[in-house]
């Protein structure tokens, strides 16, 4: 008797057009976890978004570098703390990493204005950018960076999540953390930095690069005034 051998199915290997993507996928979300898990007791040396600016400064100039000193977060003026918070996160102590109250009344700017006039994005949802993804927008890209955002939230405390967002977020033209950023404008260390220094500096977040240009703009200063007035409420984690 002859036997008949199961062959497979002419169309087996759609399965895998499924399952090699889903598995790549896993192995990435693994690789941030376990990035994230190495860096609550240990400091990044440098973030996605660092590399990207250095590589744009280098196009020009070959030897050029950032700036970025890390700093303990003892180290940096509590005037700083509560003036980035009171500018891009009042709710950061608070939220489990997302805010979406302010997510939804920044979709209702923009969809008033026709255009993106305000982002909405955690000091937490920041750093997930920071630290691994590029400078494009996309739902693909700001899905994976909710993702590192719970991560974060997930494997930190909140002091932790500020300390490196402090030391490794954009002040200017390859000027990275708290404490460049202060040297750099004031020639003074993040520890020094006064109530309206610091409020200025937060101020300029949103376009760091554009204002280290125009520091004296009108805009800068009248925003610098608000967020003074609101350091007072600034709640530290």
């Amino acid at each position: 008797m002859t036997k008949t051998r199961n062959k497979p199915g002419r169309f087996a290997w759609v399965k895998w057009v499924f399952i090699i993507p889903v598995a790549l996928f896993l192995a990435v979300q693994a690789y941030f976890f376990v990035q994230i898990w190495w860096w609550v007791d240990h400091n990044p040396s440098m973030t996605a978004f660092m590399r990207e600016q250095q590589s744009a400064l280098r196009e020009k100039n070959p030897d050029a570098n950032i700036q970025q000193q890390w700093v303990p977060y003892s180290r940096i003026s509590k005037n700083l703390k509560r003036a980035i918070i009171a500018s891009e996160d009042a709710n950061f102590s608070e939220h489990e990493g997302v805010d979406w109250d302010a997510l939804q009344k920044a979709y209702e700017t923009n969809q008033k204005r026709k255009k993106v006039a305000r982002g909405g994005s955690t000091i937490t949802q920041q750093l997930a950018k920071n630290l691994f993804l590029s400078g494009s927008r996309s739902y693909l890209r700001k899905g994976q960076e909710l993702i590192i955002t719970y991560m974060l939230e997930a494997l930190m405390d909140k002091e932790r999540i500020f300390e490196i967002y402090l030391n490794v977020v954009e002040f200017g033209k390859g000027i990275f953390g708290a404490e460049a950023a202060a040297k750099h404008y004031y020639g003074i260390p993040a520890s020094k930095l006064g109530a309206a220094q610091a409020a200025k500096l937060a101020v300029m977040l949103p376009n760091p690069r554009y204002f280290d240009g125009h520091r004296d703009s009108s805009y800068l200063a009248r925003r610098t005034g608000t967020i003074l007035k609101r350091m007072g409420s600034a709640e530290l984690p």
